[in-house]
């Protein structure tokens, strides 16, 4: 799997994803320093190629004379994200997505979920877009990471996540509960629906309650990976307080 340009390059190095390495021949300067840098560091071989090359292999011109390769993305088992939590010794908590069909955004939701502390990103077959260097770029080397799971039928999932003792959460601009309003200690699954559209009507159904972000401005929403991104926080958050002592009257 390939994806290209220098930031996404660099941010792949840097998350320890990489394989190897593709440099146009003529790019010179700042960048070539930074990534022979980088490459060292890594111990992935750097690669000088022809330009044109490039342009075939990518089928584009925009790459900036930087490419990298990437293990293939694959999705792994229902279980995986259970067995991380498992191994962190964290209670479990799981992203799953509702009609999220464009791959930047599913990309950008798995970046966030990562660098957030989640465990895994569940999507359904039917509604999600394909592992792709699209979905590779865009969460920066967090995919490799991060447990990706698809199901055939995400409302069954869920009911299934309920059955084992896990909290469903959805997310709406409508929600009943502010997102700081939810005692999160518990195992969780966060439920995003797509821009626009939201969730199905099933998948809200079988929400144990529906959360919103709370917003200030004049603008009325999120888009997908910004409220993901401001929930797994506000999530973390309402779990290291619980894990925080409450001091006493003598230590006040």
């Amino acid at each position: 799997m390939l994806i290209y340009g220098r930031h996404a390059v660099t941010e792949a190095l840097a998350a320890g994803t990489v394989l190897r390495v593709f440099v146009a021949r003529g790019v010179r300067g700042a960048t070539i320093a930074e990534l022979e840098r980088l490459t060292r560091q890594a111990g992935v071989a750097l690669e000088l190629v022809a330009r044109i090359e490039l342009d075939r292999s990518l089928k584009t011109t925009a790459h900036q004379g930087v490419a990298a390769e990437l293990p293939e993305l694959r999705f792994v088992e229902p279980e995986a994200p259970f067995r991380l939590a498992e191994a962190r010794g964290e209670r479990p908590l799981l992203v799953a997505l509702d009609q999220v069909t464009d791959p930047r955004n599913y990309g950008a939701i798995v970046r966030c979920a990562e660098a957030l502390g989640a465990h895994g990103v569940i999507t359904e077959a039917r509604r999600s877009p394909p592992l792709s260097a699209t979905v590779a770029k865009a969460a920066a080397g967090a995919a490799a990471h991060l447990p990706l799971v698809q199901v055939t039928n995400l409302p069954r999932y869920l009911s299934e996540c309920k059955e084992r003792g896990v909290w469903v959460y959805g997310s709406a601009g409508d929600g009943e509960l502010a997102s700081f309003e939810v005692d999160w200690d518990r195992d969780v699954v966060l439920v995003i629906g797509a821009e626009g559209r939201g969730m199905r009507r099933l998948v809200r159904e079988t929400c144990d309650e529906v959360v919103r972000v709370p917003l200030r401005g004049r603008i009325g929403s999120l888009n997908a990976a910004a409220a993901t991104a401001v929930l797994l926080h506000d999530i973390g958050l309402g779990r290291d307080r619980a894990r925080t002592p409450r001091p006493t009257e003598d230590q006040r």
